[in-house]
Parts: structure tokens; C-alpha cells; sequence
């Protein structure tokens, strides 16, 4: 969920991607070495921007595309559906094709998949018991929506987590927010008071110019 590492690691993805495809590959290196686009993806740009339901709706990557998702997961999840939206806009820094989401997983060992950039313990521990029956955290670069839903009822958890009377000058939704990047513990530590470090201020500040737009992707 950390935007800080992405630049330096573009490459080490590339230069995986581009092992597991063997030698045979021609078309290997230009394909690992552009994130976004895919195998399938069309060598013009597409007429029409991909839809939230298409194939390819990686290739125009907009939160906004799924609002339908996000109010609908929101509701099921009693999240705020303007914060579950924000944390999409802030998790959208990288690239989210299902094919350069696999191969980043072949070389970081704690990796982020989906749209919302989960990591596996969290996908687990909020699937466990009562969500999702069925599901895998590995789907998650392959089904957006399935990672909508994860991420909201992660955000229901994370707020059911809250103190009581938190002492900190931020609102439920800047906590939860912190909560989503910074995890459950740290999130209690700002509640209480603790200053965010340098990494958690910049997922808030982020959070702060994406509210807006969250907002407006999420009207009826």
C-alpha cells in the first residue's frame, strides 16, 4: 500500500516477467517492460474507455468505473461508500493488469494484489468465518469486485477496531483510512494521539485530495 518503494521496483518486475516467459518470447521485454498494457491489448487505442464489466478494464484504470461496486459493497459493509472510493483512488499509483500482478508476486514475498492493494493476511483475516465464502485472495487481480468487496468490509473491521473516545483531532474516516495503509495496531496508536509518521501522513494527505472526487464518482 506503499506508493515510496514503486519506482525503484518498476524494473526487478520487468526483468521477472520477462524470466518467467523463457527466451522463446520475442515480444517479452516490451511486454514486461510497459506495466499496463497486455498481451490482448490492442495496439491502437480503444474507441470507447473499458467499462467496470469488459475484459480489458485494466487498460483505463478509473476508480470512478466502479461506483456501482463500491455503493454496493459500501452499503452491505456500513462503510462510508466516499471513503471505500478514496482508498481506490489512493491505491491506484500502480499498475493493475492481472498479468504484471502475477509477476510481481514471483519476486516480493508480502505482495498487494487488486485494486485495493490487499495483502493476504488482511484479505484472510477479514474473509474468515463469514465473508466470501469460497474466494481466494490470488483472484483478486482478476475480479475488481471481488476486491471492492474485501476492502470494504476490511474498512468495517478496521473500524470496529476504533477506541471509544479517540483522542486524536482526525475523523473516523481519516483513522480507518491510516487503519487501511498503516494496519490495525498503528491505527489505534493515532487514535490515541500519536502523530502519524512521515509514510501515514502522505497516505492521509492523499486521502485529503482524492475526498472530493470520491465523492462525486459515488453520486447516484
Amino acid at each position: 500500500m506503499n506508493k515510496g518503494w514503486w519506482l525503484i521496483v518498476v524494473g526487478a518486475v520487468g526483468v521477472a516477467a520477462c524470466v518467467a516467459r523463457g527466451p522463446e518470447s520475442s515480444d517479452g521485454d516490451a511486454k514486461a517492460g510497459t506495466p499496463a498494457s497486455t498481451a490482448t491489448q490492442p495496439s491502437a487505442k480503444p474507441s470507447a474507455k473499458p467499462t467496470a464489466t469488459s475484459t480489458d478494464w485494466w487498460t483505463d484504470y478509473d476508480p470512478a468505473h466502479f461506483a456501482v461496486q463500491v455503493r454496493k459493497s459500501a452499503a452491505a459493509a456500513k462503510v462510508n461508500p466516499q471513503l471505500l472510493m478514496a482508498i481506490l483512488y489512493n491505491e491506484s499509483y500502480k499498475p493493475h493488469d492481472p498479468e504484471f500482478e502475477r509477476s510481481w508476486q514471483k519476486i516480493d514475498s508480502n505482495p498487494a494484489l487488486g485494486i485495493a492493494n490487499m495483502h493476504e493476511a488482511a484479505f484472510e483475516d477479514t474473509q474468515r468465518g463469514r465473508r466470501m465464502p469460497g474466494r481466494t485472495w490470488n483472484e483478486l487481480p482478476d475480479h475488481p469486485e471481488l476486491a471492492i468487496e474485501a476492502a470494504a468490509w476490511h474498512l468495517s473491521d478496521l473500524a470496529k477496531g476504533l477506541p471509544a473516545r479517540p483522542r486524536a483531532k482526525l475523523t473516523k474516516d481519516e483513522l480507518v483510512a491510516l487503519g487501511y495503509n498503516a494496519g490495525r495496531g498503528n491505527m489505534r496508536l493515532f487514535a490515541n494521539g500519536r502523530k502519524p509518521g512521515s509514510q501515514a501522513q502522505s497516505y492521509l494527505d492523499r486521502l485529503h485530495d482524492n475526498w472530493q472526487k470520491s465523492a462525486d464518482a459515488v453520486k447516484m
